[in-house]
């Protein structure tokens, strides 16, 4: 059996000499199509998509700025419109107040519709004491405050009497 056993390991010894069948990758035309996509056509395809992507978010942001401004401006414009609307009026209202509230006017309508006339009496009283010099102080400044209203009345009195119709 010594031969036997011999012969079978220089077969082995054979066997594991040869080399063992494998797969060998190619550099043909077959192993390129199989590869696919190379990573650097994928980064450039990045890199663009990534431009494109800024340059519509840019274009974006332009149109929406424009259109804030516009309707900022429409609206100052509405607001100037409203403001010179508002001025005319007030420059309306101040001649109508004025027209209203002249003393002529109001003492002609109190003659005319309601039969009213300017009092020609005045009556003064004169509250001071006899002895009392701070009473007389006080008396004394009414009694001015006094005839300084009646003069106005009377210059009142005398406007409205030549401008007062005598129909009254």
């Amino acid at each position: 059996m010594d031969a036997a056993e011999r012969s079978r390991e220089r077969r082995d010894e054979r066997v594991e000499q040869r080399p063992s069948f494998s797969v060998v990758t190619g550099g043909g035309l077959d192993a390129r199509a199989r590869a696919g996509v190379s990573p650097q056509f994928l980064q450039r395809i990045r890199v663009v998509v990534a431009c494109a992507l800024v340059f519509i978010a840019l274009g974006a942001c332009r149109v929406a700025l424009s259109t804030a401004t516009v309707s900022a401006l429409q609206a100052n414009s509405t607001l100037r419109s409203q403001i010179q609307e508002a001025q005319t009026l007030n420059e309306d209202l101040q001649v109508e107040k004025s027209v209203l509230s002249s003393s002529n006017r109001i003492s002609r309508i109190a003659t005319q519709n309601y039969g009213m006339t300017l009092s020609t009496n005045r009556e003064v009283i004169d509250l001071s004491s006899t002895s009392d010099s701070a009473d007389a102080a006080s008396t004394d400044a009414t009694t001015a405050n006094t005839s300084a209203s009646a003069d106005g009345d009377a210059a009142q009195s005398v406007t409205n009497t030549d401008t007062a119709s005598p129909e009254a």
